[in-house]
């Protein structure tokens, strides 16, 4: 089945308060908002809203993508640097309007038909249905993880209620209602092991629920790690307790959002914009540790054979250097390039990332069914599988490799990014550091979650951006949030304050949230 973003679902609207889409190009497509009322549905439609749901769950549809990942998430995690000069979101600034874009896809667009699913399938529903509900119910927490991480207190459990205020929820609170929903999920799903439900309307895992119970206790886990400074004891609970239930073991666990000719890959429906390049982070990485994923990530600068990556930060005047010119630099690779977006599909959650996170949870002293070293290691050897280099001597050859990040001859001539090898070192702190470097690298080009665990773990030790736009992120400082929206602000004003309310501090990009403790 192919699914389209124009497909007719009759969608719930969420909140008076959803604000319009915002384009900071001329570039972005139209998104219009179906404001019909949902008076009936089947299992068909179910079936047909949660597919849509999916593909516009990740920002499938490429404006939104770039409002919401390209322009903040994958420059933050340094992922890429920006080649467009009249972009400021490089250099710090959390442009309002693109967000504005973003939050107002997410409420309109995305979130409608998942509610359909819930409404449809809950007991008691049109369609009733427990495994469909604990599977969009395990849905809804993956597309609710990088909002919450984006802004902190959200709104949530008030979403579809039809009022005009809607309130927000603090982030505490919004995790702790994770950790239960995919708890509770998975107790429904562990009754029916082996059974299939939705078929190919599932975009993920065509309906297996033995793979949704792996995805759901890797949620579980990443969200643990993600809360292990502000709440250790909850954290290590929840991570021995995922574990023990079962995380994704191998690539064949690995979630992956199919795409059609109607919901393409969203990175290769932006790459022919030449808007972004390799980061400076990634060549100094992958260059020093002889990475054989660089040909994978990324591509040679045309016409030679040589990968080239440039700051994130530089200034109009920097960017408009030749060498900082996109031609001058390496696009992604093939696979997520314009001709690609087709058929490449969309990863979100794998195997090496549970394993990175199992090493992490090893290293705090928690039971993890490994040892830290052995965890880091099988984390390599997954990422290296999953991108297609399978060469035993060659995963070995990278595992103990002694060689660290290289210096580069830039613009502002920058250092090796940092100091540790990919060889297993023998001190907490810099395992640490390792451990976290490789899942930057594995999660690429999944820039919502590389940014996030950046902020909560200060690793990998990416580059300071060159300049800064915004005076209260000076230079050596990192944005830690995005700022509330402006259509929210005009819409839902008490709503915006009670959400403020919740953040523990201003309403301003360098507020840490709530799992963001030093």
């Amino acid at each position: 089945m192919k699914i389209s973003k124009r497909i007719a679902i009759p969608v719930v609207m969420l909140m008076a308060a959803s604000v319009g889409f915002y384009a900071c190009t001329g570039k972005f497509e139209e998104i219009n908002t179906d404001k019909t009322k949902l008076t009936s549905v089947d299992k068909s439609a179910v079936g047909n809203a949660f597919a849509a749901a999916q593909w516009r769950g990740v920002f499938g549809d490429r404006g939104p993508f770039q409002l919401m990942q390209s322009l903040f998430a994958d420059l933050h995690a340094q992922y890429y640097a920006n080649v467009a000069i009249n972009f400021p979101s490089d250099r710090n600034v959390m442009v309002g309007n693109w967000l504005n874009g973003a939050w107002g896809n997410f409420y309109g667009q995305q979130i409608p038909p998942l509610l359909v699913v819930l409404d449809a399938t809950k007991p008691g529903g049109q369609a009733e249905d427990a495994n469909i509900y604990a599977i969009a119910s395990i849905w809804k927490v993956q597309m609710y993880l990088p909002m919450t991480d984006y802004w902190g207190s959200i709104p949530y459990s008030k979403v579809g209620g039809g009022t005009k205020t809607v309130e927000y929820d603090s982030q505490e609170s919004i995790y702790k209602d994770f950790l239960a929903t995919l708890k509770t999920s998975v107790a429904t799903l562990e009754k029916s092991k082996g059974k299939t439900v939705l078929g190919n309307n599932d975009q993920v895992y065509n309906g297996n629920i033995d793979k949704w119970i792996l995805f759901a206790n890797t949620m579980r886990l990443r969200l643990a790690l993600r809360m292990s400074r502000v709440d250790p004891a909850l954290a290590k609970a929840e991570a021995e307790s995922a574990v023990a239930a079962g995380t994704l073991q191998t690539n064949a666990d690995d979630a992956f959002v199919k795409v059609t000719a109607n919901s393409p890959n969203p990175l290769g429906g932006i790459t022919a914009w030449n808007e972004f390049r390799m980061s400076a982070a990634m060549e100094s990485t992958l260059k020093g540790f002889n990475d054989p994923r660089i040909g994978k990530f990324f591509s040679p600068v045309a016409g030679t054979n040589v990968y080239k990556g440039l700051r994130n930060g530089y200034t109009q005047v920097q960017l408009g250097l030749p060498e900082n010119a996109a031609a001058a630099n390496s696009n992604v690779a093939p696979a997520f390039q314009d001709a690609a977006r087709f058929t490449q599909p969309w990863g979100i959650m794998f195997a090496s990332e549970a394993h990175f996170l199992r090493a992490e949870g090893a290293l705090n002293g928690w039971n993890m069914g490994g040892t830290a070293k052995d965890l880091y290691e099988k984390g390599i050897a997954l990422s290296m599988s999953q991108w297609g280099i399978t060469d035993a001597a060659a995963v070995a050859a990278y595992t103990n490799g002694t060689t660290t990040p290289i210096a580069l001859n830039d613009v502002v001539k920058s250092p090796g990014m940092t100091d540790i090898p990919v060889k297993w070192e023998s001190t907490p702190v810099r395992q640490r550091e390792q451990i976290l470097t490789q899942k930057w690298l594995a999660l690429f080009p999944y820039g919502f979650e590389a940014w996030a665990e950046y902020r909560r773990s200060g690793y990998p030790k990416l580059y300071p951006k060159v300049n800064s736009d915004d005076p209260e992120v000076p230079v050596g400082t990192i944005v830690r949030r995005a700022p509330f929206v402006a259509g929210e602000i005009s819409t839902n004003k008490a709503g915006v304050d009670s959400g403020v309310s919740k953040l523990g501090g201003a309403d301003k990009s360098t507020t840490r949230l709530w799992w963001d403790k030093q």
